[in-house]
């Protein structure tokens, strides 16, 4: 009898480890970024940067960091005004790209060169969303232009703050109870390390002046896997293996999960929104469901 029970136990328990995992991608993980069959020589021009994809620019730096083959010419020395809400607003003038350049550079102004289609119009898309969206959406296209979305041209105040101004706390009513080192890491505190092993922690924050972290596209997204993410014990306390995830976000994200209080949509925000957590609330047990 008991062995009875324990092979129903070590059944039940595989088949709630299949259930969390997504399994192997069954598309190309580069999704929307395989660029109508471009590949990657659409974003990373191998010769002569932007001129090598045919795209004129008075961009000098053009291709010297990670061979970007797109024009940010345009952007260059602008002033983006992110993030309305009740803290106000996160303002950030774009940089150019040098050999030194930083993460709002790399992670800000390189994906707006193809995502904003406001200023640089140049690696314009058709502005809808990839992926086949569930049903939770409404019935109306999802933009992929940034700075040209049917909200207005140039409004970027309906968009997730970035830049220098979107740093990333620690302590007080809105954030983990975590600190952040002398070389801006992250380090969790009880709450937060109970988060960790219920969901995990894959968010990439930038590092402004060696010692504070803050937001920019990249810490969200990983622009080369769309819908896949590889959970480790380094990063969660999830069973390790391959994970659904949706519109490149660099975690386990799938809300077209139809598992009544699936809760992993809600878990990816909270990796910077500690105060909306369960852990900071009292309840330290609750898993991620899929």
């Amino acid at each position: 009898m008991k062995r009875n029970f324990l092979v129903i136990l070590t059944l039940l328990a595989g088949a709630a480890f299949a259930a969390a995992q997504a399994g192997a991608p069954t598309s190309d993980v580069l999704g929307a970024h395989l660029n109508y069959g471009r590949g990657c020589a659409a974003c990373h021009a191998p010769h002569s940067g932007a001129w090598g994809n045919g795209i004129g620019t008075t961009d000098a730096k053009t291709g010297s960091v990670a061979l970007w083959g797109e024009d940010v010419s345009k952007l260059v020395g602008v002033t983006i005004v992110t993030g309305q809400s009740e803290h106000g607003t996160y303002s950030e003038t774009l940089p150019g790209i040098t050999t030194t350049a930083g993460a709002e550079a790399t992670g800000l102004l390189m994906c707006l060169s193809c995502h904003d289609g406001n200023l640089a119009t140049g690696a314009m898309m058709k502005n809808k969303v990839y992926e086949t969206l569930p049903s939770t959406y409404g019935g109306n296209a999802v933009p992929t232009l940034l700075g040209n979305d049917n909200s207005g041209v140039g409004n970027y105040l309906n968009d997730h703050p970035v830049g220098t101004q979107a740093t990333i706390g620690c302590g007080g009513a809105y954030n983990w109870d975590c600190t952040v080192s002398a070389t801006g890491k992250i380090v969790p505190g009880p709450n937060m390390t109970a988060f960790i092993k219920n969901y995990g922690f894959f968010v990439s924050p930038a590092v402004l002046g060696g010692t504070t972290p803050y937001v920019v596209c990249t810490t969200c997204h990983n622009q080369h896997l769309m819908n896949v993410v590889n959970v480790t014990a380094a990063n969660s306390g999830l069973p390790p293996g391959p994970y659904q995830t949706m519109f490149f976000v660099r975690a386990p994200y799938n809300p077209a999960s139809t598992t009544l209080g699936s809760n992993q949509t809600a878990q990816f925000c909270r990796q910077c929104h500690g105060g909306e957590a369960n852990e900071m609330n009292g309840s330290l047990t609750i898993p991620t469901t899929f």
